[in-house]
């Protein structure tokens, strides 16, 4: 069984802190470079880090036209999400002792509770994670009391676990001190769901933003820090994972408490993600790779990891459409 997390509980908001950040671009870029040139895996070990890949996975669909069917569905691949005989020959069936699921399913507020009854039915509710993005997504530009109702919806509806929106406006501005107070009105709101902060990386202007921001976010109580709706035009790359992960080890160093780290949005095959499991590995350590610390936020991915298990298994390359979830 895997050790319980101590989940953080924010401290006070330390401005000397923030105002200390000096993210040096040229050293991230650098390190970003070796990550993603680094020497592939191959044969079993590949593959036995693509089975990881996917028992770390948001399986996720925000959709305007997500209907109960759709939901559904994901919530049956998020159960079962490699074909039967492939994983067989890796070495796995599925019954109750079967690792090899997703962490969990992440769909909107009003499509909590189809979410929920679609797990309890196939005997996962326990198993996977129901997680509902919330506060505005994707732009959490809707006033603050509409933000926390919708977060308190989604929890009563049975999510477990919250992807809130910050405010990058707050961000762009230096309004530390409002930011803080927003995101601990969101923690108390998710009650014992587990929240997840959502920075926007990508529309935060600069790197020290980026590190500031996730700074606050674990001061104020997140669970996880999340770069990317997947919404934005520059969504999850090496670059930010390097400088939220930094961030997150100064903060496990200063104040005793481990935060996780969820990219979204950009990771689309498995390069990406083995990328992503090293940078994890080398720079936070190997207690970070489990669902508890570390997710992947992804509707595409799980196809394309598929595919290559389906590659190492046969030989062969699939079809597009094989292994496509529509």
């Amino acid at each position: 069984m895997r050790a319980v997390i101590e989940r953080n509980p924010g401290c006070e908001l330390d401005l000397g802190w923030l105002n200390s950040v000096n993210v040096n671009l040229t050293a991230v870029n650098d390190l970003a470079k070796k990550l993603a040139t680094a020497r592939e895996l191959k044969d079993e070990h590949r593959a036995a880090w693509i089975l990881k890949a996917i028992t770390l996975i948001d399986l996720t669909t925000l959709a305007g036209d997500d209907t109960h069917s759709n939901v559904s569905r994901l919530c049956f691949k998020a159960s079962r999400p490699l074909a039967e005989d492939l994983l067989l020959k890796l070495g796995y069936k599925y019954d109750e002792e079967c690792p090899i699921q997703t962490a969990a399913v992440c769909v909107y507020p009003s499509k909590v509770r189809d979410a929920v009854e679609t797990l309890k039915k196939l005997g996962y509710y326990d198993k996977i994670n129901v997680a509902s993005v919330a506060t505005g997504f994707p732009c959490g530009q809707t006033p603050l009391k509409t933000r926390l109702e919708e977060i308190k919806f989604a929890v009563e509806m049975g999510a477990k676990e919250i992807d809130i929106v910050i405010d990058r406006a707050l961000v762009i501005s230096g309004e530390w001190e409002e930011l803080y107070r927003e995101i601990q009105q969101m923690k108390e709101a998710c009650g014992n769901a587990h929240l997840k902060s959502i920075l926007a990386t990508g529309e935060l202007g600069t790197l020290n933003n980026v590190y500031k921001a996730s700074l606050v976010a674990m001061m104020a109580g997140s669970d996880f820090i999340k770069t990317s709706t997947g919404k934005e035009s520059v969504n999850a790359t090496l670059q930010f994972g390097i400088v939220m992960s930094r961030a997150i080890k100064d903060y496990y160093q200063k104040m005793g408490y481990k935060v996780g780290l969820k990219p979204a949005g950009g990771v689309r095959n498995a390069k990406d993600a083995l990328s992503w499991l090293v940078l994890v590995k080398e720079h936070l350590g190997d207690e970070w790779l489990s669902p508890d610390l570390f997710r992947f936020g992804a509707s595409g991915l799980l196809g394309d990891l598929e595919c290559n298990l389906y590659e190492y298994v046969t030989g062969k390359v699939p079809a597009a459409y094989e292994f496509f979830m529509g």
